[in-house]
């Protein structure tokens, strides 16, 4: 009998159906949240994972994921419910004192108390996840979502195991063997046993009797502190049933017990489909209602229209009456680096026009005025660069603050599944990034995505922010091939040129750990040291007001020993020359900048239109993104959601 019991354990196909939506949809899920994990300075180990982790529409995917799972979540909450289950995930007195029964009886408790644990970390990982999605998260709830995801992969290992003791492979294969869904047994009613009691009946045991207490010999183990309960309460209903009614012709015992079973045969299969099919149905009404509010609900700039003596001047104060007229809009970005090292800030945008140009505010938290552009030490050996991690294109300490500005016209809610693609060759025949963190490039052949990049040190007294777009992968040159630039795949400047360059040349990166030459020198080393400012190398230090780590082509001289002889070891000088100016279309947006009390302010303006093809207007149907970096060359902050333009 045991054996014949442990090959027919079956699950009912409800229950089995949700199970594997469930383990799929939490699979993609952990999957691309490892892919968007390893944006995060901090877990590039996931790196070695590349070759399993998916490459294209990682966010939309992981999202679409989310969404499966609460459509499962909210089904499976419904089914218990109509199909009469709650005894399987009940945690009462009775589920505790089976801790201290016997071995079956004992698992069964940790299994139920092992539900609990994993549906109460599901919730959590909806909260965190929807916070961060709709920007209103920081770096805490973006850490507990992380953590979330590790306590859901133990559970998983915790769930086989504890089905394994309860019942061993049968018990495990259960899940793989679908079977109708069993009538619920009908509560215990005391005074039904006291009837019992008072009035036994002389019948035998029905076909239903021994059909119900074979259910429940043969039911999942993790039951067994409720079973003799649930027989008992069966056993006292039938009998009674069969002892107090009258029988009359054509309905004796034996035509009942038949018409018993036709009819309980019948309504067998309506309590198997309508539970499963309402909880369905009340799961994909809340999920489509859910993205039809996230469609709605889209953040929005709105650019109100002044006139053209309202205009905000471009300078560093951010006292223009204007502004105080502008509606404000605040984004919590995450994911990027330093930042004291919770690497998130909240950017505030301001907005307005005159019908010709349009006008930015952009505030954002910064705890340093972060200027050291890859400075140059001498040595007794030469000129080292000061550096952590630019041979590989992720310097992380020595780099300059800087800001960027996405314009584009897709209405994609995940635009940036459209620009950025994950891992370290994500363009079929192309090289990946030197720092093996995905490239920027769209997919379409014309499709431009206007990007504007504004550096606190090479960018300082252009006026001009470096006006630049992501396209369609471009053909690597060979220097990008061999690794001794970064090949950056789709993101390239607008056509025209910059005034400012490196003061050293590229070389491949194992070989930035010898000497280079400069190649500029400062005329007057003394007064280059003096613009500086008080220096201190430690990156996390900021600079103080006034200084400058550029040097002008004016106040400096090529490269050559003589000059180079003439300064000694220890001098300390910028990695960044300023000479000519911004034209063209890369000269399209002009600012000005200030840091002051653990803040940056830039002010932007730029045409509505410029008629260019590498520009995207500015106008409704335009999305915006915003990324802040912190003394970081790509470790930037990121928001997940677009910001909608809306002008007056």
């Amino acid at each position: 009998m045991k054996r014949r019991t442990i090959r027919t354990r079956k699950t009912d196909y409800g229950t089995l159906i949700l199970h594997w939506l469930l383990v799929g949809s939490f699979a993609i899920a952990a999957v691309t949240g490892l892919r968007i994990a390893a944006e995060d300075p901090g877990r590039s180990w996931i790196n070695f994972l590349d070759g399993v982790l998916p490459r294209a529409a990682v966010w939309t995917t992981h999202i679409q994921a989310a969404l499966m799972l609460v459509a499962v979540a909210v089904a499976y909450a419904i089914y218990v419910s109509l199909a009469g289950l709650a005894s399987r995930i009940r945690l009462d007195r009775v589920r505790l004192v089976g801790l201290f029964g016997s071995s079956q009886v004992r698992w069964g408790a940790v299994n139920v108390i092992l539900y609990w644990l994993f549906y109460v970390t599901l919730v959590c990982e909806f909260v965190t996840g929807g916070l961060l999605y709709f920007d209103y998260a920081n770096s805490a709830l973006l850490n507990i979502h992380w953590s979330g995801m590790w306590v859901i992969l133990g559970y998983v290992l915790s769930h086989v195991l504890a089905h394994w003791r309860l019942g061993g492979v049968a018990q495990l294969l259960r899940i793989f063997r679908p079977a109708p869904l069993p009538p619920p047994p009908p509560r215990f009613d005391p005074m039904e046993l006291l009837a019992l009691l008072t009035d036994p009946p002389a019948q035998p045991t029905t076909t239903r009797q021994a059909r119900e207490l074979e259910r429940d010999r043969s039911d999942d183990p993790e039951h067994a502190p409720r079973q003799a309960e649930a027989a008992g309460a069966d056993a006292s209903r039938d009998r009674l049933t069969s002892a107090q009614l009258p029988e009359t012709p054509g309905q004796g015992p034996q035509a009942e017990t038949a018409g018993e079973a036709d009819g309980m045969h019948q309504r067998g299969v309506v309590l198997q489909a309508n539970p499963l099919v309402v909880a369905t149905a009340a799961a994909l009404i809340g999920v489509a209602c859910l993205v039809a509010v996230d469609r709605e609900a889209v953040d929005t700039l709105h650019i109100s229209r002044i006139e053209a003596a309202e205009a905000p001047r471009l300078d560093g104060d951010t006292s223009d009456p204007v502004w105080r007229k502008a509606r404000s809009l605040r984004v919590m970005t995450v994911h990027g680096g330093n930042f004291d090292k919770e690497g998130e800030t909240t950017v505030e945008i301001r907005a307005v026009h005159d019908g010709t140009s349009a006008y930015f505010l952009f505030v954002w938290e910064d705890p340093t005025r972060s200027l050291k552009q890859l400075p140059l030490m001498k040595q007794a050996d030469g000129w080292h660069l000061l550096k952590q991690g630019y041979e590989v294109g992720d310097e992380h300490a020595y780099s300059e603050d800087k800001f960027s500005v996405l314009l584009t016209r897709s209405n994609a809610v995940l635009a940036g599944d459209r620009t950025f693609h994950a891992g370290t060759t994500p363009a079929a025949g192309k090289p990946g990034a030197l720092s093996g963190r995905g490239l920027h490039y769209t997919l379409e052949d014309g499709a431009l995505v206007d990007v504007w990049l504004w550096k606190a040190t090479s960018s300082g007294t252009s006026g001009w922010m470096d006006d630049g777009y992501f396209g369609p992968p471009k053909e690597p040159t060979q220097e990008e091939r061999d690794g001794t630039v970064p090949y950056r795949g789709g993101f390239a400047p607008d056509p025209g040129t910059a005034n400012y360059s490196d003061n050293f040349e590229p070389r491949p990166p194992d070989r930035y750990r010898e000497p280079v030459k400069p190649r500029r020198l400062p005329t007057d080393y003394k007064a280059t040291v003096a613009a500086l400012g008080k220096i201190d190398l430690d990156p996390n230090v900021g600079e103080s007001e006034g200084a400058r780590w550029y040097m002008t082509e004016a106040e400096s001289t090529p490269y050559s020993e003589e000059v180079d002889a003439g300064i000694p070891v220890g001098t300390i000088i910028p990695g960044v020359i300023i000479s000519g100016q911004f034209s063209g279309d890369r000269a399209a947006v002009r600012f000005a900048a200030r840091w002051a009390s653990g803040r940056w302010a830039l002010k932007a303006t730029r045409l509505l239109d410029t008629k260019s093809p590498f520009h995207v207007p500015i106008g409704n149907g335009t999305y915006m993104r915003v990324a802040a970096f912190d003394h970081s060359q790509i470790r930037h902050t990121r928001h997940v959601r677009p910001i909608r333009l809306e002008v007056e």
